[in-house]
């Protein structure tokens, strides 16, 4: 790869001149090596303290990388596959009976669960409330069939899981005693210290909701009071205002699905250990069988959430592919056809290239609009791979 970083911290740096960044960070590594840090603007609109490389923001459904593998390792821990059905751990789920629903299946979003009825929505920081609300929903679509986006509800969804596996662990302790220490990796599901929480940036709506070619079905569906869309974006109820996010209850609670706060430097490094395929200092960290698992596809197609093509595997969003052609719909996480990753609401990138041993983040405190990463973010990725 023959990238300019010349070029990439021009576009960073434009980011804020042209588009609108208030505050934000960029972190590539290639193998075990950080190749890019760079960092600009404020932590926030009246707070001007530059943002730095051990600056933290919350990430939103970036989360859900970092949730993922805590699942999949809580269960690999257990002699559990990812491949076993869900009732033999969590008999009480509806959509799993007989087992109907893998795990892998649930964590690549076919469980169809992506939403709650109306009336069955308690609060999302309610867990034990949530998990009674999943066990007795209908599922939207036969469970293992087809798939859907659970931006919330997958969250409960992992923490429930790794409770069971691991005897009553939630998920956040278990991300932090068996990964994030381990790795020293500054990313956070919950239990930040005073110190950490003085390291949070505040977080900012869009100052303006449009929408592109891609996603205009989707902003079209959250008009409608009916759609699964927007009943899936709205439980458990919670999160009304986005800068919601920025208060205690919701940086403290861990919500595997959105309640991740963490540094550019901390995702990409994650992700730099599933790009070396578990490897690190020379070390077997993650177990092979969890990093096949994360690279092979297990939904594609239309997604009934978000209303575009997206393809999952185990825990992780993958770039669809066009089956006529082979060729990739987009290119979200570079060109590779192993990659993987989960981008969060208003900006926040991260991804793993094993083929490559790239690994990428982006994160950043004034979201803009949209369902999938802007141009802040992918202008970078491109460049990467020019």
């Amino acid at each position: 790869m023959n990238f300019s970083p010349e070029k990439i911290e021009e576009h960073f740096r434009e980011n804020f001149s042209e588009r609108g960044e208030l505050g934000a960070a960029v972190s590539i590594w290639k193998g075990e090596e950080e190749i890019i840090a760079l960092t600009g603007g404020t932590v926030g609109r009246d707070d001007n303290s530059p943002w730095k490389t051990d600056t933290l923001v919350p990430v939103w459904s970036a989360t859900k990388g970092p949730a993922a593998l805590t699942v999949l390792l809580a269960l690999h821990e257990a002699g559990l596959s990812v491949n076993d059905p869900v009732d033999e751990l969590w008999p009480e789920l509806q959509a799993g009976e007989k087992g109907s629903l893998s795990f892998a299946q649930l964590l690549a979003h076919k469980s169809g669960l992506a939403a709650l009825d109306p009336g069955n929505r308690p609060s999302i920081l309610q867990h034990s409330e949530v998990v009674k609300a999943l066990e007795k929903q209908e599922p939207f679509w036969q469970a293992g069939f087809g798939h859907g986006y659970h931006p919330r509800t997958s969250g409960a969804l992992m923490e429930e899981i790794v409770r069971r596996a691991t005897s009553g662990s939630t998920l956040g302790k278990y991300w932090r005693d068996n990964i994030a220490r381990p790795l020293d990796i500054d990313f956070f599901i919950g239990g930040l210290s005073a110190e950490d929480l003085e390291r949070v940036a505040t977080i900012y709506p869009p100052k303006v909701i449009k929408s592109s070619e891609e996603e205009a079905r989707f902003y079209r569906a959250l008009g409608d009071p009916e759609s699964l869309s927007l009943w899936a974006f709205s439980s458990p109820r919670g999160v009304k205002s986005l800068t919601e996010i920025n208060n205690l209850e919701y940086l403290q609670s861990g919500i595997p699905s959105l309640g991740g706060v963490g540094s550019a430097r901390a995702l990409a490094k994650f992700y730099a250990v599933l790009a070396n395929r578990g490897f690190w200092n020379g070390v077997q960290v993650i177990p092979e069988i969890i990093f096949d698992s994360i690279t092979t596809p297990i939904a594609y197609g239309e997604d009934y959430t978000l209303l575009l093509p997206t393809a999952f595997s185990a825990g992780f969003m993958l770039d669809p592919v066009d089956r006529e052609t082979g060729e990739k719909v987009r290119h979200l996480f570079g060109p590779g056809r192993k990659s993987f990753g989960q981008p969060g609401a208003g900006g926040s990138h991260a991804f793993a290239d094993p083929e490559n041993q790239i690994s990428f983040a982006y994160v950043m405190n004034q979201m803009q609009s949209g369902i999938l990463p802007n141009d802040k973010s992918l202008g970078l990725v491109n460049l990467l791979y020019s």
